[in-house]
């Protein structure tokens, strides 16, 4: 397991994402960025349309996978 914050991901809080691959923790951060819009909270709007726009525009949005991929590969054991 390692963990990636939302932060790390392109989010503005340090909550914690903890999964086996860089996929498990990109979908735990679509799940926390979209319920917390549904929530309300303001915060994490600019995160979530950058969120969606990636999966609308797959080219660009392939670089920032594939640096989440890196970064995630990057990190310790937890």
């Amino acid at each position: 397991m390692k963990t990636m914050t939302c932060r790390e991901l392109g989010g503005p809080c340090d909550h914690a994402h903890r999964g086996e691959s860089a996929d498990d923790v990109i979908h735990l951060q679509d799940k926390h960025l979209k319920e917390l819009v549904d929530a309300g909270d303001q915060a994490h709007i600019p995160a979530r349309k950058d969120m969606k726009s990636r999966w609308r525009r797959p080219v660009s949005g392939l670089k920032w996978y594939n640096q989440a991929k890196a970064d995630f590969a990057a990190l310790p054991q937890s």
